[in-house]
C-alpha cells in the first residue's frame, strides 16, 4: 500500500493535463488516472504520448496539440468537455525552458517564448470557466517556477513569463471565484526530469543543490503531482489565489 494520500473527491472528476506526455505533466496524468480520475492530456511528442497511454490504460484520453496555437489548444479543451461533459481540474503545465542568452533575444523569440510558457494558460483557463460554473465550481492549476524568486540568468523570458503566471493566477481566483473556481500555482523548483538530467545537471549543477536546498534529496516529478493532487481535491477547497512551494527549500 502506498504511504502516500488517496483522495476520495478526486475519484470520477475530468482532469485535463497540458504537457502531459513527459516529465512532471506525465507524472500528472499518472497520479490522477490511479486516484480514479478520468484524465486527458495534451502534447506535441506524440510518441511520449503513446508510451504513456500503453502503461496506464487506453482511457487515458490523448490529443495532439501545441499550446501556441490558441485556436487548437481551445478545440482540444472543448473536445474533451464534450467527451467528459465538463472539466473539473485543469492543470496547466506545457512550458519550455530552453537557456538564452540576454543580448541574443530578439522580438520574434520573445513573443514565442510567451506564446508557450504564458498565453495558454490565461487561455485555456478561459475555455474552461463556464463548464465549470455550470457544474459548481473546479480547481484550475497554474505551474510557476522558482526562477521567479531565483532571478535565474541565462532565460530572462522564461523567468518573465512565469512571474506572469503568479499575477495572473491571482487576479484570475478573484475572476473566478464567484463562481467557486479556485485558481491556485504550484511553483516546482530543479525537478529531475529526463531532460533536465540529461541538458543541465552537471557536477555544478549537483554543487549548487548541495548548497542551495535545505533537504539533501533531489526533487522529482511525483514530487510536484503530489501537490498538485492535494489542489485539486476537496481537501483544499478554501485554497485559493496562492503559490504552493515545492522546492526542497531553495528559496
Amino acid at each position: 500500500m502506498s504511504r502516500y494520500a488517496r483522495y476520495p473527491s478526486i475519484a470520477g472528476k475530468s482532469v485535463f493535463v497540458t504537457g502531459g506526455a513527459s516529465g512532471i505533466g506525465a507524472s500528472m496524468v499518472e497520479q490522477f488516472f490511479d486516484q480514479g480520475a478520468r484524465v486527458g492530456f495534451i502534447d506535441i511528442d506524440d510518441g511520449a504520448a503513446d508510451t504513456l497511454r500503453q502503461r496506464l490504460s487506453a482511457d487515458v484520453s490523448y490529443q495532439h496539440c501545441d499550446v501556441g496555437n490558441i485556436d487548437d489548444l481551445k478545440s482540444a479543451v472543448a473536445a474533451f468537455e464534450a467527451a467528459q461533459g465538463h472539466i473539473d481540474v485543469l492543470v496547466n503545465n506545457a512550458a519550455s525552458d530552453d537557456r538564452h542568452d540576454v543580448d541574443d533575444v530578439d522580438a520574434a523569440y520573445w513573443d514565442n517564448r510567451m506564446a508557450i510558457n504564458l498565453r495558454p494558460q490565461f487561455f485555456a483557463a478561459q475555455a474552461v470557466r463556464r463548464g465549470m460554473a455550470a457544474a459548481g465550481g473546479g480547481s484550475i492549476i497554474n505551474l510557476g517556477s522558482i526562477v521567479v524568486q531565483m532571478g535565474a540568468t541565462d532565460a530572462i523570458s522564461y523567468v518573465t513569463a512565469k512571474a506572469g503566471i503568479h499575477g495572473m493566477t491571482r487576479a484570475l481566483a478573484r475572476e473566478f471565484g464567484s463562481d467557486r473556481i479556485r485558481v491556485n500555482s504550484v511553483v516546482p523548483g530543479w525537478v529531475m526530469t529526463e531532460r533536465q538530467v540529461a541538458l543541465w545537471l552537471d557536477e555544478d549543477g549537483e554543487r549548487r543543490i548541495a548548497e542551495c536546498q535545505s533537504l539533501p534529496d533531489k526533487l522529482v516529478p511525483e514530487d510536484i503531482a503530489r501537490m498538485v493532487l492535494f489542489l485539486a481535491s476537496d481537501d483544499s477547497e478554501r485554497c485559493s489565489g496562492q503559490d504552493f512551494i515545492v522546492d526542497g527549500g531553495w528559496v
